[in-house]
């Protein structure tokens, strides 16, 4: 009886080690979405520039788009905002802001301050649009086929590599795709 007692802890100790230590392993900004290979959720929020005008999912059609979920607030915003403004100039795909959850005086003295890459950015006050599109936390950036599909996300700020390895090459494939 007292091996056992021994053993049965012993055990759960070292299966809660390997789990750890898989997870150590793991990319934290792979996070698999459901909404790969789907229609990008329906939304309809005011504009940023223009909050008399909508924006809804609708205008992602019809061309292969970048939206990308940005705050004024985010540290990792900042930091991959260069990426963003660099996907806009080496693309043929339109790059779309969704504002999360900001002020919209902040935001906008944020692009005025830091560049506006943006075709149009929408205004998510409230966080329901990011919701609705499973962003767990911003930066999140997505990319829209011509079909209004969701074909890639990825979780926190873009770097050099996934611009180069996966991103523009993701956005050359799907340009020389026609519907």
């Amino acid at each position: 009886m007292a091996s056992l007692r021994f053993i049965l802890p012993t055990l759960v100790i070292v299966v809660l080690i390997g789990f750890l230590g898989y997870g150590l392993t793991r990319d934290p900004s792979v996070i698999p979405s459901a909404l790969i290979g789907k229609p990008a959720p329906e939304f309809a929020v005011p504009r940023l520039h223009q909050p008399d005008q909508l924006f809804t999912q609708d205008q992602l059609k019809g061309q292969i788009s970048v939206f990308n979920v940005w705050a004024s607030w985010c540290v990792g915003c900042r930091t991959e905002h260069a990426l963003v403004e660099e996907i806009a100039l080496r693309s043929k795909a339109t790059v779309y802001g969704l504002n999360y959850k900001d002020q919209r005086v902040d935001a906008l003295a944020w692009l005025q301050r830091y560049g506006d890459p943006f075709a149009v950015s929408a205004y998510d006050a409230s966080g329901d649009v990011g919701f609705e599109w499973g962003v767990a936390a911003v930066p999140e950036t997505f990319i829209v086929d011509r079909s209004g599909i969701i074909r890639f996300k990825q979780v926190g700020p873009i770097d050099r590599q996934t611009l180069e390895e996966e991103i523009l090459p993701l956005l050359v494939r799907l340009n020389g795709e026609r519907q």
